[in-house]
């Protein structure tokens, strides 16, 4: 992945470079100026180069959760600490992984990932494998990997995640003002306020499992009583959809199927959100300001840590 790219100027200037792809790389060149100019992400090679794929995905990643408990396995490497979920270059080693996985009781999931952060240790390119994606979510793969580099906490994959989610939100909702361009702003809301819907299904039948998780019952009773949880969501989820006009783009979520794992990823990367989110907001939406405040959050101890989450995350229910 590293050793094949090439700087994106000399492919955007390379007559043999299919126009398509040159129009991309203009775009993604403009994007990561203003990831640095507009957002105070980090300055650096990161996405300028590119590099072509022949596959859909960099790496296949493993989710496992015990059949009934919704706290995922975690796995610990030298740079990114403990995370919950292994990944693999190869499709093929990740799937003999998940079945020895399932064999031993665990819900698992497989899933592959366009992009990958080595979190400011290397120069990371821009891939074929996203660089066709429409304007919006390009723009926040783009913000979401370079606020990695501008924080990450090591062991706490959910803070994280959160802190460069809301970077991309707040990133993407800028560069769309500044394109003005309202009706992909006004998309681009939409898509938000239906993120918000969904994840709105999924901690209803997370408050269920858990609940169920924590009963004393026969193994066959609770199986029963998990498959009957999972059936609900599917049921709220066609009323959603409905409500939504036909809006089909979380049926490939629902579709590649629902159990443990696939609850626990999502709520890996949707936790901490409302807490920094709140947060941002509470600095009137300056970034260098949010990065600082999220920094000290970090440097404390977890106890500490998640209390200061729950607070912020308490602010906004009483709003």
């Amino acid at each position: 992945m590293i050793n094949g790219r090439r700087p994106i100027a000399e492919v955007i200037a390379d007559t043999a470079t299919p126009p398509p792809l040159r129009e991309r790389l203009i775009l993604v060149s403009a994007l990561r100026d203003f990831a640095s100019s507009d957002l105070a992400l980090p300055e650096g090679e990161a996405f300028r180069s590119f590099t072509p794929l022949d596959r859909e995905a960099v790496v296949w990643n493993i989710v496992a959760a015990p059949e009934f408990s919704l706290t995922p396995r975690t796995w610990c490497f030298p740079f990114a600490g403990c995370v919950p979920y292994r990944g693999y270059y190869d499709k093929g080693a990740a799937e003999v992984f998940a079945a020895d996985l399932r064999q031993a009781g665990d819900d698992v999931l497989v899933y592959g990932v366009p992009a990958y952060s080595t979190l400011g240790w290397f120069d990371d390119p821009v891939l074929s494998s996203f660089v066709q994606w429409p304007e919006a979510q390009l723009a926040g793969l783009i913000f979401h990997e370079l606020a990695h580099q501008q924080l990450y906490l090591k062991d706490d994959s959910a803070f994280s995640e959160a802190f460069a989610r809301v970077v991309e939100e707040e990133g993407v909702a800028r560069w769309l003002r500044q394109r003005g361009d309202p009706a992909k702003l006004e998309a681009y809301a939409l898509g938000q306020r239906r993120q918000e819907e969904f994840s709105r299904l999924l901690r209803q039948t997370r408050s269920e499992l858990l609940e169920l998780y924590g009963r004393d019952l026969p193994l066959a009773e609770k199986r029963a009583a998990k498959a009957a949880i999972f059936a609900g969501l599917q049921d709220r989820y066609a009323i959603q959809k409905t409500a939504w006009g036909g809006y089909a783009g979380y049926d490939r979520w629902f579709a590649a199927g629902l159990n443990n794992a696939r609850l626990a990823s999502a709520e890996t990367y949707r936790r901490h959100l409302p807490s920094l989110r709140q947060l941002l907001a509470q600095g009137a939406g300056d970034l260098p300001a949010f990065y600082r405040a999220a920094a000290e959050l970090a440097a404390l101890e977890p106890a500490e840590r998640a209390a200061r989450l729950s607070a912020l995350a308490t602010v906004v229910t009483s709003d």
